[in-house]
């Protein structure tokens, strides 16, 4: 349902038109309560919406801002002492407005638990998905990604922008070959063996590889384990060492070093964030993973 804090239709950017279901009396019936933007930086946002906002909050209501929307939550104090984000162009004037918070510039978003900022609207797609996965799984957000045809996940502390866009793949076999270590990241892929498959030499692959991805073979090919262990802690009920040999990170004990290094908390403390998806059989269009048997 949709909240207005003042009579009215709400008009937003573009000429956007919105008929709210009701005011500010709903908000009590909101477990998770977003704040899509604001209409300026510097426009103070009603005593009624701020006090609603605390209210919500302390009534143990997940508070959402995407985009500017932070500066609504930094004027209510639900973000003094946390970390948050905003837009990149806003964040300066965030920190200096409000120096009890700790502002993160280039974050696409910021889980602080019961309140959660977002960068701009595409990051705010980015939180959303997020919290779906949080709420029901890594499948349930999987499906809304693809219905949305957006990434089914970008971790919160991947930078908004940047300043050289990615190239598209140089060639396809490059591109194949990326494609196919995707598929069998439980094996092991050297350098050498990368540049046999693409039929190239080893310094050609690895500045093919650069190139189509932005990153270094090892630094890209750890990301993508990563990324596969990250959607088997939520989505399956694999143990520590099976999603280690799946992912082809060796014995959990370096999965555990790895995952630690990367994301900042032990994997047994990640998946405990994603309790509707753990012991569900996992699904995939690819070969990483096959079905969990019945």
């Amino acid at each position: 349902m949709t909240v207005a804090a003042e009579p009215g239709p709400i008009h937003a950017a573009g000429g956007l038109r919105v008929e709210p279901d009701g005011g500010l009396e709903l908000l009590p019936r909101a477990d998770t309560v977003v704040l899509p933007g604001w209409r300026g930086m510097d426009e103070p946002a009603p005593a009624g919406l701020l006090s609603a906002l605390c209210d919500a909050h302390a009534a143990g209501s997940r508070i959402v801002s995407i985009c500017g929307g932070a500066f609504v939550l930094a004027q209510c104090g639900l973000l003094d002492g946390k970390r948050a984000t905003t837009h990149w162009h806003h964040a300066a004037r965030l920190a200096a407005r409000f120096p009890k918070i700790t502002v993160l510039p280039d974050a696409l978003y910021v889980d602080e638990g019961a309140v959660m900022t977002s960068a701009g609207s595409s990051a705010g797609l980015d939180l959303c998905i997020y919290l779906v996965r949080r709420d029901y799984g890594a499948q349930a957000a999987n499906r809304v990604a693809r219905r949305l045809v957006i990434a089914a996940h970008r971790d919160g502390g991947q930078s908004q922008f940047i300043e050289r866009p990615l190239p598209t793949p140089s060639g396809t076999r490059v591109a194949g070959l990326l494609d196919r270590i995707r598929a069998h990241l439980d094996e092991d892929w050297s350098i050498v063996r990368m540049a046999g498959e693409a039929h190239v030499n080893s310094r050609s692959i690895q500045s093919h590889i650069r190139d189509a991805t932005g990153l270094a073979p090892g630094e890209w090919l750890l990301r993508e384990r990563l990324s596969l262990a990250k959607e088997l802690l939520e989505g399956s009920s694999r143990s520590v060492g099976e999603i280690a040999a799946l992912c082809g990170l060796g014995s959990a004990t370096n999965f555990r070093e790895h995952f630690r290094a990367a994301m900042g908390l032990p994997p047994s403390v990640y998946r405990a964030r994603f309790p509707a998806g753990a012991g569900q059989p996992e699904e995939r269009t690819d070969d990483r993973i096959r079905p969990a048997p019945r």
